[in-house]
């Protein structure tokens, strides 16, 4: 008589773990759990994390800056802020902190993205000069060029335009023009010579005429 083997008991469920490709990176501060970073499978994943680098980079920028702001505060706090204060420091050093650990986990994850993914996305990025892409700047170029050089240009051609009119000095006209100058010269020179002569003139008529009546008066005394 053979033995029936009975059948194995069921396996029991396992625990819910992390999504398939997740490891942990890093571990929070606050409640001390496991960061856990699924590793990015596709370009719009690439780009999230880009975007979250972005944000986690203005939130800390923002968290030292509040931090230094606590700081200028407690130094000129008294006995009845200064533990208030000294919280919000607390507070504000463990999200620096926790900040700081995301960062490191959003790279983690960056660098564990497939090369030919990054590639791709690296290449489809735009080229950037500053805060500002090729096809931004071009814009700019182009407002600048007609606000600022096109008014530029037109008054120049105005000018150029109006200086083209005007007649060429040839030495001929030239030679007339210091002509008439001496001429206007010389006029000048014998109107004042004239009036000189006429002035000399009537003196000595008034004279003459003074010493007719001189005379006429004295003859009549002695008749």
């Amino acid at each position: 008589m053979s033995w029936i083997q009975p059948p194995a008991p069921p396996a029991p469920p396992e625990a819910p773990g992390a999504p398939a490709g997740a490891q942990p990176v890093a571990i929070d501060v606050g409640t001390g759990e496991a960061i856990t970073v699924a590793q990015p499978r596709t370009a719009a994943e690439v780009e999230a994390l880009r975007a979250k680098r972005s944000e986690l980079s203005r939130q800390i920028e923002s968290a030292v800056n509040r931090r230094k702001g606590v700081e200028r505060d407690l130094l000129k706090a008294n006995e009845t802020t200064r533990p208030g204060l000294e919280a919000r420091l607390k507070v504000l050093d463990a999200r620096i902190v926790q900040i700081e650990q995301e960062i490191a986990a959003n790279g983690r994850a960056l660098a564990a993205a497939p090369l030919a993914l990054a590639a791709a996305e690296a290449a489809e990025a735009p080229v950037r000069y500053g805060p500002f892409t090729a096809s931004q700047l071009t814009g700019i170029s182009i407002v600048g060029t007609l606000t600022v050089l096109m008014p530029l240009a037109i008054a120049a051609a105005r000018a150029m335009l109006i200086r083209a009119r005007q007649p060429k000095l040839t030495p001929e006209i030239l030679e007339a023009t210091r002509r008439m100058e001496r001429m206007e010269q010389a006029i000048d020179t014998v109107a004042v010579e004239v009036e000189r002569i006429s002035e000399g003139q009537r003196f000595v008529t008034q004279l003459m005429a003074a010493k007719q009546k001189d005379e006429a008066r004295l003859g009549r005394g002695e008749g």
